[in-house]
């Protein structure tokens, strides 16, 4: 095997983008295993920082401003405000997606069973999605279970925070791998 390929399988740095869905302030506290989510999604943005991955975040209207530790992770914190469930349904988010140029959809946030399903469902013919189940939530843990089934079904990749870290570093002893190693220890 040719050791500079790489398998279409796994998440590509240059290819992907991460998609922070509504982590805001009046929504968040309804969520469950909240702490996990909300850790696991500021990891994922200050290791995209490190490594150059673009990120993308949203907000549905009329639930308050992404979590601070959340926005501050970030290099560059912009935010599409959202009406819709399905975030392809936003002129800005599908012209921030499009422009980026990248194909690989990364999902983390909430709630799992609306607006992080109704992204990635519809999205999967067109985009790999990989949906980060360790940084995704909803209110009740059942409608999670059942989310990323659907989302599975439907052609998603069901990862978790440290598998795409790791997919990305791809090996270690690099100056990276140092500078990320503090936020997987």
């Amino acid at each position: 095997m040719n050791k500079t390929a790489c398998d279409p399988a796994l998440v590509d740095r240059q290819d992907c983008i991460l998609v922070v869905i509504d982590v805001q302030e009046k929504l968040m506290p309804a969520i469950h295993d909240r702490e996990r989510v909300v850790a696991n999604t500021t990891t994922l943005v200050r290791f995209c920082g490190i490594c150059g991955i673009p990120v993308i975040f949203t907000e549905q209207l009329k639930l308050g401003t992404t979590l601070s530790q959340v926005r501050d992770a970030a290099r560059d914190f912009i935010a599409v405000e959202k009406i819709h469930f399905n975030c392809f349904l936003n002129d800005e988010f599908s012209g921030a997606v499009a422009r980026s140029g990248r194909r690989t959809l990364v999902l983390t946030g909430v709630e799992s069973h609306i607006c992080v399903a109704q992204t990635a469902i519809p999205a999967a013919p067109q985009w790999r999605v990989h949906v980060i189940s360790d940084a995704v939530s909803s209110r009740s843990p059942e409608n999670k279970v059942i989310a990323l089934q659907r989302i599975h079904d439907a052609g998603a990749v069901i990862s978790s925070t440290e598998m795409f870290i790791y997919e990305i570093l791809v090996k270690a002893g690099t100056d990276e791998f140092k500078a990320v190693l503090p936020l997987v220890k």
